[in-house]
């Protein structure tokens, strides 16, 4: 990355930064987030970057909020981002900031060192896979900060809201952070078979087994190749918001893209509708279990 300043400010008034779902009547002890599915670009991000709409768009879990709607439709409250990854990541703690990228930047950051910082996936992108430079400079730190404070927070202060409200109402809730993952990997965990689909529990700590283990019979059962904590054991947000000690619990899916999309042309494919039903219809069978599982 060069030394040329890309001091730009972004309009945030005219940016809806996350969408909510079914947030008011909840059925079921499931709150559902869907934190790198936005695809709603900043025309001045877009303007500062060196690389095309098309090219961003490489990082973004497509069509994950499209592919649990009906299980939020059911009564799940649903959280989803509009902003995509590439601009601000949600499911990065905010602290994760990597000084190399701004002009500007306070020489007490020090976070470069930190392993998502040193491949670029910091709370800020730096590249998107395979390692290209989603900048041809360097940004104000600044802006970054704005960002921060005008995406990311709001969308976690949503999130624990949600959560809260869940536990109130029912006395626990599981969180259900929904991802894609890429096909490339999946099919190099199982000469046989290519995995379908990774559950994240930080290996068994982010929720009871009980609940881990319903839901991939419930796929399983749908003919899908289910792993736990293989290829991904979890991210920030099943982390951070993990509170056994509050009955708050995490649970990450990860659906291979293959299974719904086109990766290369991001079209949906006809098999779209039937592994959402499968997802849906599983996400649902979970809740009425943690439904009886409280008692």
């Amino acid at each position: 990355m060069n030394d040329k300043k890309l001091d730009f400010r972004i309009d945030y008034k005219k940016l809806s930064i996350f969408e909510e779902f079914n947030t008011k009547d909840m059925a079921f002890p499931i709150v559902m987030s869907s934190p790198h599915s936005g695809t709603l670009f900043p025309r001045e991000f877009l303007e500062n970057s060196v690389l095309s709409k098309e090219e961003l768009r490489s990082s973004e879990d497509c069509y994950m909020t499209e592919m649990v709607r009906q299980a939020s439709d059911a009564g799940i409250p649903l959280l989803s981002m509009n902003i995509p990854r590439t601009f601000v990541d949600v499911n990065r703690d905010k602290i994760e900031l990597d000084e190399t990228m701004f002009f500007d930047a306070p020489q007490s950051l020090g976070n470069a060192g930190s392993r998502r910082c040193r491949v670029g996936l910091g709370v800020l992108h730096r590249i998107v896979y395979p390692n290209k430079d989603i900048y041809d400079g360097k940004l104000s730190y600044k802006e970054a900060l704005e960002r921060i404070q005008n995406v990311y927070e709001p969308y976690h202060k949503r999130l624990k809201q949600l959560v809260d409200k869940c536990v109130r109402k029912f006395g626990f809730c599981l969180l259900i952070d929904c991802h894609s993952m890429p096909s490339m990997i999946c099919n190099i965990m199982n000469d046989e078979k290519a995995l379908d689909f990774c559950l994240c529990t930080l290996f068994d700590e982010s929720c009871p087994t009980q609940m881990s283990e319903f839901l991939s019979k419930a796929l399983e059962a749908r003919d899908y190749r289910v792993e736990f904590n293989r290829p991904y054991a979890g991210a920030y947000i099943a982390f951070n918001y993990c509170q056994p000690r509050k009955n708050i619990y995490t649970l990450q899916i990860e659906i291979n893209r293959a299974l719904y999309m086109n990766e290369k042309n991001y079209k949906k494919k006809t098999s779209f509708q039937k592994v959402s039903s499968d997802v849906c219809d599983s996400v649902i069978a979970l809740g009425n279990f943690l439904l009886d599982f409280k008692k």
